[in-house]
């Protein structure tokens, strides 16, 4: 995790100092010292400390780097989140960048625990998607597991889900999942995407360990769970998808569904207000 943190850091520096940060090389000799306060200017759970931290020590290396806190932590506006002192320059050239990852990484963390907070009391998973910015995929899917919510597959190669366009191109779910059952190993699990309850029935008879209620209302989505749950010769887990607000997910899961995911986690978070301020220092 930390060499993908690192090149994720790297990228994020280059693509914003490019060949150098101009105003800072002007203003800013290399012997002035500085400290630097980074704020939450609102309630939020913070995410990506040690990410911010990275930042820093990438541009100055005998940094100090002092948190108040740690990711997880629910904080109220104005609290300090971290002090950081070291080369001056180095602080202003890495200010946007830190601010960026802690923003939007605890964005995501205080959205996730709104969602996990909603399911209290039932037995059920939320998980997040594929829906991530494109490179930030792994710290996005950590700032979701701060919130309290669980990861879906990381990518393609982790995990089989037969969705709506792989079965257009084949004769249909069941034909699709035997297809697949009979070329991997035992230890791969088969999760099948179904709209209506003869897909439900299809997936059941392809021998499907997971089925995805793809963007059902809620009396379907309980037919789907009484009819899976009816087979008798496997526990198939149950998924519910598409469109899970936080005013509907409570609801959605009264249904006896096992798993929701929710792709807002990732693609509709907020950025938070987090602030950092600059003091010469010795």
């Amino acid at each position: 995790m930390l060499r993908e943190i690192r090149r994720i850091v790297e990228s994020a520096l280059a693509e914003d100092i490019g060949p150098g940060d101009i105003t800072t090389s002007l203003l800013i000799s290399e012997d002035i010292f500085a400290e630097a306060i980074i704020t939450a200017e609102e309630d939020i759970l913070v995410a990506g400390i040690r990410i911010a931290e990275e930042v820093f020590r990438t541009l100055d290396p005998q940094v100090k780097f002092e948190a108040f806190t740690e990711d997880g932590e629910s904080l109220r506006a104005g609290a300090k989140i971290v002090r950081v002192h070291g080369r001056a320059n180095a602080l202003l050239t890495g200010e946007r960048v830190a601010l960026n990852f802690l923003q939007r990484l605890s964005g995501i963390a205080t959205l996730s625990r709104r969602y996990a907070e909603a399911v209290k009391g039932f037995p059920v998973r939320v998980v997040d998607t594929r829906k991530t910015t494109p490179g930030l995929r792994s710290l996005e899917k950590y700032a979701v597991r701060v919130g309290g919510c669980w990861n879906h597959r990381y990518g393609l190669f982790d995990g089989i889900l037969i969705k709506e366009n792989h079965t257009a191109l084949t004769s249909g779910l069941t034909v699709a999942t035997s297809i697949i059952r009979k070329k991997i190993p035992h230890t791969l699990k088969i999760e099948v995407e179904v709209r209506n309850l003869d897909e439900v029935k299809d997936a059941i008879r392809g021998g499907a360990d997971i089925i995805m209620l793809d963007n059902m209302d809620i009396p379907m989505m309980r037919e789907s769970v009484k009819i899976i749950r009816s087979w008798e010769e496997k526990e198939i887990l149950v998924e519910a998808s598409g469109g899970m607000s936080l005013d509907r997910i409570s609801e959605v899961a009264s249904t006896g569904v096992d798993i929701i995911s929710v792709g807002a986690l990732t693609h509709s978070a907020s950025w938070v207000n987090i602030s950092m301020d600059l003091y010469e220092a010795d």
